[in-house]
């Protein structure tokens, strides 16, 4: 039997040893190597999603999304928005039947939007926010829902970093794809969870500086 706790505090969360993604990891920059990507992808039957953007420290400034990170289990794809836009046929895996999972999608959504022309929220997606209450999880953090099932930290040190660098370094890469792939990893997990029916749930009352 599976015990799942509601939350997790920051203290426990920070004293977790990291994870980092483990599977192979390749930069998409040309339209021919995303389409040799997106070929791969509709074999598999779930992907994780999420985004980059450059961080703007200038009031009035924004930028536009630069990276969409595609993930499966064991490989994961970085697809440069910022030097190939987003092309119909990537837009188009955005809206087809391969299940798409991902964490604060709305804002996702709104970031994409911005780059193409269709609507990427008619596709076939799952939001964790949205699937994690189920099972009693009421953190919405995907560092904190990870933590509570998987007893390991995922690192939020580059997310403000430069996405549209020249050339993202082995640090960027990492990070980008174990946030996507972190998000296959979870409902994964939850999923067989839920066929087996096999976890209980331990309702944290308070948790200090949750």
């Amino acid at each position: 039997m599976v015990v799942l706790q509601n939350k997790i505090s920051k203290q426990s969360v920070a004293a977790l040893p990291k994870v980092n993604f483990e599977g192979r990891i390749f930069v998409v920059n040309t339209e021919a190597e995303a389409r040799k990507a997106i070929s791969y992808l509709n074999t598999h039957s779930i992907v994780g999603v999420d985004t980059e953007t450059r961080p703007s420290f200038k009031k009035g400034t924004t930028h536009k999304v630069a990276l969409l990170q595609i993930s499966t289990h064991d490989t994961c794809f970085l697809f440069r928005l910022n030097r190939l836009g987003l092309p119909d046929f990537l837009e188009e895996f955005l809206q087809n039947d391969v299940l798409k999972v991902g964490l604060s999608l709305k804002d996702d959504f709104a970031m994409l939007r911005k780059r193409n022309t269709k609507d990427p929220r008619s596709g076939n997606w799952v939001e964790l926010q949205d699937y994690v209450p189920c099972f009693g999880i009421e953190e919405k953090s995907l560092q904190k829902i990870y933590a509570l099932l998987f007893g390991k930290k995922i690192s939020k040190s580059q997310r403000l970093s430069n996405w549209e660098a020249e050339v993202l370094t082995e640090a960027q890469q990492l990070y980008a794809a174990t946030d996507a792939w972190a998000c296959v990893e979870i409902y994964n997990y939850l999923d067989d969870l839920r066929s087996t029916g096999g976890y209980e749930i331990v309702k944290v009352v308070e948790t200090e500086n949750n």
